[in-house]
């Protein structure tokens, strides 16, 4: 016990440190920007744009905390969140090694396994942006031929597929209820597919009433 506490503690503390780095980072390139063009934008306009997109961002922002937290570690969470796209890579990548090894998220060795999983994803990521710019030119034609783009616009639809099927299939139970929500939810309102991340703790919410219900009659 004592050896996680420390390492948890430690991961906490340097964790921290990394995500201050990463936010004084991200502030110093709009700020370099503006000295070195000598434009300073009037904070009215920075206010008034920022009403517009930080409720919503900031509103996402601590769903995902709470619904990836228990998903990914302690670890896996501050280097997800410092390396972003958590829904689109990390969280699949560190399912999926999780769901290899066998681990449980809430262990120590999880938790390793989870850091070590997005890590990969991160490098990985960043490496095939690398190619991609350098190839971009010579590609262009190919990514956006006709063949190809129905490929594109269902890469993330499989991704979850896949990892859903996994899921669904250790305990169809729970599953049947948010899935079928999810499905009528959309279906009739198409335009809340851009707010997956605000709905994600609802359909979990409803995995757990009905977990609870199945609990009690005996049928869990």
């Amino acid at each position: 016990m004592k050896k996680e506490r420390s390492y948890r503690d430690s991961t906490h503390f340097y964790g921290r440190i990394w995500m201050l780095s990463a936010l004084f980072l991200f502030l110093c390139v709009p700020f370099a920007i503006c000295v070195y063009c000598g434009v300073w934008p009037p904070i009215t306009l920075v206010l008034k744009g920022l009403l517009g997109v930080a409720p919503i961002f900031w509103t996402v922002a601590v769903i995902e905390v709470i619904t990836y937290v228990p998903m990914l570690g302690t670890g896996g969470s501050y280097l997800g969140f410092v390396t972003g796209n958590l829904s689109n890579l990390k969280v699949p990548c560190a399912l999926n090694a999780l769901q290899l090894t066998e681990v449980d998220a809430s262990s120590e060795e999880g938790d390793v396994i989870s850091t070590v999983a997005i890590a990969t994803s991160a490098l990985v990521t960043t490496l095939i942006i690398v190619l991609g710019v350098l190839l971009l030119v010579p590609l262009r034609p190919i990514l956006e031929s006709k063949a190809l783009a129905p490929a594109f616009k269902n890469i993330l639809p499989s991704l979850f597929g896949a990892l859903a099927v996994v899921y669904i299939s250790k305990n169809w139970k729970l599953a049947i209820a948010p899935v079928v929500f999810m499905l009528i939810l959309f279906i009739s309102v198409p335009s809340l597919a851009g707010s997956v991340g605000i709905l994600v703790p609802v359909g979990a919410l409803i995995a757990i009433g009905v977990a609870r219900i199945l609990y009690k009659k005996g049928k869990l």
